[in-house]
């Protein structure tokens, strides 16, 4: 255990999916040992966690703050490295401001704040201090998606000329059309969400897998959001069009009122040589089109991936690799920057990734409030 980074967690406690995302794929590359944290708002709730998982209860904390001060207070060899902020996103940047400026290595959960000057101040300070920072967008995660990016920059598709990606969920659709069950969904309040619902939860997913696999930056975008009812103040639905940096045209479309869809989540790019196209509840196969002749199917684990890609494959080929995987990918890449041993880049999300993605979210919401016209990302 000596040689394992100690993880903390805030949030992701008794009840918590995304808490238990985030501890499978800690223990995955058997990088990390969960020693403490703030589980729970509820502390009673916190230390009965602490308790289902055997931790030490000293190390269950009642707050961020009391967190801080008692394990700065331990000697360096016995401290908490590395903390995985698991809260509502109105939380993540004065949490991740606070352990940067103490210290500590942080993994967020995206978005990485609420607004793009936050992102800004934050990358500043991690620069500061030196910090490792990893922002969890899950999906650049994937062996497939990595190989993806491989292959792309190899020039296996040639000049990139088209970008579509779409993310389609149908979850808020049991909620949206009673005002009553609105006000009980978290993510549609402004003041725990965010500026935004639909684009800032899962269409910054693909914006961030775009200008991940293609290496290229979206620089402008046109949108057009839907809150589906106008008192209702965040968007549930969007498409956006995408001007590149490299002169090509793109477009994301994303909705969260799709009904029927669970995370259906796909990215195609399409060079001046052929095309590769991935979706998200099939992560095993990527199509590889080639114009003139038969569609071929990469699947991980074999000897005709990048080497990213097989380093990014943990079992035998045929063998189902998911969300989990992927998440433990981030967490392997995070924990390489930290014991400083080699790392490729992209082997997780920065929080430079959190930069751009608030400036794609608040571009997208400016052109679309403005009656669709082009902004800048910037």
């Amino acid at each position: 255990m000596g040689n394992k980074i100690k993880l903390g967690l805030i949030g992701g406690g008794l009840s918590s999916f995304i808490g238990i995302v985030h501890r499978v794929a800690a223990y995955m590359g058997e990088n990390y040992v969960l020693t403490g944290g703030v589980f729970d708002i509820d502390f009673d709730k916190g230390n009965q966690f602490a308790v289902q998982l055997e931790l030490d209860a000293a190390r269950s904390y009642p707050s961020l703050d009391i967190f801080i001060e008692k394990e700065l207070a331990l000697a360096e060899e016995e401290r908490i490295q590395v903390v995985s902020i698991l809260t509502p996103n109105f939380l993540h940047f004065e949490m991740a401001k606070k352990l940067v400026s103490a210290g500590f290595n942080v993994i967020c959960e995206k978005p990485i704040t609420v607004t793009a000057d936050e992102a800004r101040s934050l990358e500043k300070l991690v620069q500061e201090k030196g910090v490792v920072f990893g922002l969890t967008h899950t999906y650049t995660g994937y062996p497939m998606i990595r190989q993806m990016k491989s292959m792309i920059a190899q020039g296996k598709i040639g000049r990139i000329q088209k970008v579509d990606a779409q993310y389609y969920q149908g979850w808020i659709n049991p909620f949206i059309h009673q005002e009553e069950e609105r006000k009980k969904v978290w993510r549609l309040n402004p003041k725990m969400s965010g500026l935004s619902c639909c684009m800032g939860d899962i269409g910054v997913h693909a914006f961030n897998l775009i200008e991940y696999t293609t290496g290229l930056e979206i620089d402008k975008v046109l949108a057009d959001l839907d809150t589906l009812y106008p008192e209702n103040e965040l968007d549930v639905d969007g498409t956006t069009l995408l001007r590149m940096n490299n002169g090509s045209r793109g477009v994301i479309t994303a909705s969260q009122i799709a009904s029927g869809e669970e995370n259906n989540l796909s990215i195609a790019v399409y060079g001046d040589q052929g095309g590769l196209k991935w979706e998200q509840e099939h992560p095993m196969y990527l199509k590889h089109l080639i114009e003139g002749a038969p569609t071929q199917i990469y699947k991980p684990g074999n000897p005709y991936n990048s080497e990213f890609a097989l380093e990014s494959t943990k079992i035998a080929p045929g063998h189902p690799e998911g969300l989990f995987d992927a998440m433990g990918n981030i967490y392997n890449g995070v924990a390489a920057a930290i014991q400083g041993t080699r790392h490729r880049v992209g082997a997780f999300p920065t929080v430079h990734d959190g930069v751009r993605g608030m400036s794609f979210i608040e571009a997208v919401l400016s052109s679309s409030s403005q009656g669709q016209v082009w902004v800048k990302v910037s």
